[in-house]
């Protein structure tokens, strides 16, 4: 078996750590994951598994002789998208985490079949550093570098603070600062925007007004019900940001297939620098003080952009309705 270096239980206070282990066989990415969690059962932390069919069944037949390993279907932990997953994560955090130790979680992220999809779950390594800073949990990435794209690869190199080897667990020299990751990750280009939209308001004056024209487009497409519902609530709620944080004018843009809906929110004001906005509620678990438009769009459209152009803040929405 691998030594992984994961049995140093590091030093409190019980903060988030977040390890990496890239190997092209599963056989080696199950071994290390297995010496991560017997040496953290051993010290009294908690254990979870969710980890892909490749690696997985590997890893649950090594553990089999412990009751105590929590094997989880990774696309309850990785579901739908990445607010959600990290909603999942303190979930797991608050209710099997041993008193006064820590969760350790063997995950292997679904990153999606596309580059669009890559990206969010790019976006969500970063994130997560900040998002579960002050959680419990010890997390091992487990990423099958002969499945991944080089690029996925390489922004896993820059998320994870600590790399685990056959050396052992040693401090990765080229993680980097998450916010300066999320500023760097690409703005992907989305084609529809080069086509004719199918509605334009240069400047939001009649909010009611729009809900209702937003709406007749979206029903228009043809495509699911609950998927447009989605999306309708999901602009509606960055209309009311722009208008209430921003400066007119507040421009929509909005373009749309039954495939693919791609709608576009620019506001004049100040912009906005803040690379984690949207992960979480702003206020945390008081939601009563609101600010929850951005968590919420990320909750239900596919993909969310923040564009700071030095002129005004645009936000943009891309889902698809099938």
């Amino acid at each position: 078996m691998p030594a992984t270096g994961a049995d140093q239980h590091p030093e409190r206070p019980l903060g988030y750590l977040h390890d990496l282990v890239l190997d092209d066989s599963p056989e080696e990415l199950a071994a290390h994951a297995e010496s991560f969690l017997r040496a953290g059962l051993a010290a009294g932390d908690g254990a979870v598994v969710a980890a892909g069919p490749r690696i997985g069944p590997l890893l649950r037949e090594a553990l089999a002789d412990d009751d105590r390993v929590l094997v989880l279907d990774p696309a309850t932990v990785y579901r739908g998208r990445t607010p959600a997953a990290i909603t999942a994560l303190r979930q797991l955090a608050e209710q099997h985490t041993p008193a006064g130790r820590r969760l350790r979680v063997v995950g292997e992220t679904v990153f999606g079949p596309t580059p669009r999809d890559w990206l969010e779950w790019e976006r969500y390594e970063a994130v997560i550093n900040e998002a579960l800073r002050h959680h419990p949990l010890w997390g091992l990435c487990v990423y099958d570098t002969s499945r991944l794209p080089d690029e996925v690869v390489a922004t896993g190199l820059a998320t994870h603070p600590y790399l685990v080897t056959a050396a052992g667990r040693q401090a990765n020299p080229g993680y980097s600062d998450p916010a300066d990751v999320l500023r760097a990750l690409p703005v992907p280009d989305e084609p529809l925007e080069r086509t004719e939209p199918l509605l334009r308001v240069d400047d939001v004056a009649d909010f009611i007004g729009l809900r209702h024209t937003v709406g007749d487009r979206l029903a228009d497409l043809g495509g699911s019900p609950e998927l447009a519902e989605d999306l309708h609530l999901a602009i509606d709620e960055m209309s009311s940001n722009a208008l209430r944080h921003g400066s007119r004018p507040v421009q929509l843009l909005l373009w749309g297939s039954a495939e693919r809906v791609v709608c576009r929110i620019r506001d004049h004001g100040p912009g906005m620098d803040a690379p984690f906005a949207g992960y979480g509620p702003a206020h945390g678990a008081d939601l009563s003080r609101g600010g929850m438009g951005l968590w919420l769009a990320r909750q239900l459209c596919d993909h969310v952009d923040i564009l700071d152009e030095g002129d005004g803040l645009t936000v943009r929405l891309v889902t698809s309705l099938r």
